[in-house]
């Protein structure tokens, strides 16, 4: 029995010397210079300067759909192009769905496009909002314009778990009150989810959106989640799985493939 105290004493005294996963903030430390710190944290850890200075993305997948958390059996393949708005140029995406890529959605601006065999047509009204909505929203788009405009405020919350990961909250809240949640592993600092909700106008309520990254790879030095999976009030509603080796940044793409007006094959009469 004493040779068993013994043990659990030792036992207990080596727990006690392993560091909390818990972050402790710095002496003096407000919330807000905590979540100013924590936005530079995240920048530095997908790749500093180098992340920051993205002019575009191309990258190749999978997509899984989801309804009410379970999937619906609609498993596409994709290939997309993202033209970044740096440098003067605006933001744009061009999806090309299925091997043969003969659906294709073109996003510019103000809008969304499906172009097919049949010709050109814009998407429906409520997919074009939550795409726009969804642009407006992503940690791109808060890096590089919310955390700079005046009025913001940016707070460190505290800790919490995101799937299993010790994590650290920051909230990012504008000047009109419109915020935006990014949860960061608390050891890596990369970013594990970004949330934000809206106000449904037909219910009355608020509606939330949240985006969870999982599986980072180093690609040309940036860290990129290969896994994203999206929520809709708490529901799965879609996971994507990126291909490594199809994954390429800074690209140059030709202005015709943001065009909408272009047919799916041009060359055709």
């Amino acid at each position: 029995m004493l040779g068993s105290l013994a043990c659990a004493t030792r036992l207990l005294a080596q727990a006690s010397e392993i560091p909390s996963a818990a972050p402790t903030p710095a002496a003096g430390q407000t919330p807000e210079q905590r979540g100013r710190m924590l936005i530079d944290e995240m920048i530095e850890a997908l790749g500093g300067r180098a992340w920051l200075d993205r002019t575009s993305v191309q990258q190749e997948g999978r997509s899984a759909a989801f309804f009410s958390g379970r999937p619906t059996g609609s498993v596409v393949d994709f290939r997309e192009f993202h033209r970044l708005p740096v440098h003067g140029q605006t933001e744009a995406d061009r999806i090309e769905f299925t091997k043969k890529r003969d659906v294709i959605q073109v996003w510019t601006g103000d809008g969304g496009y499906e172009i097919t065999y049949k010709g050109n047509n814009p998407l429906p009204q409520d997919q074009v909002q939550d795409t726009l909505r969804r642009r407006a929203h992503s940690i791109d788009e808060v890096v590089r314009t919310w955390i700079h405009a005046p009025g913001v405020v940016i707070v460190a919350e505290g800790a919490t778990m995101v799937e299993r990961h010790p994590a650290e909250t920051v909230t990012v809240l504008s000047a009109n009150n419109d915020a935006v949640t990014i949860d960061l592993d608390a050891t890596t600092h990369l970013p594990l989810r970004r949330t934000f909700q809206w106000r449904n106008e037909q219910f009355k309520d608020h509606d939330e959106d949240a985006e969870e990254y999982d599986d980072y790879h180093p690609v040309q030095g940036l860290q990129t989640a290969m896994t994203i999976t999206r929520y809709r009030n708490g529901d799965m509603i879609n996971q994507r799985f990126l291909y490594r080796d199809k994954l390429v940044y800074n690209g140059v793409f030709p202005p015709a493939m943001f065009d909408p007006a272009i047919p799916l094959h041009p060359s055709k009469k």
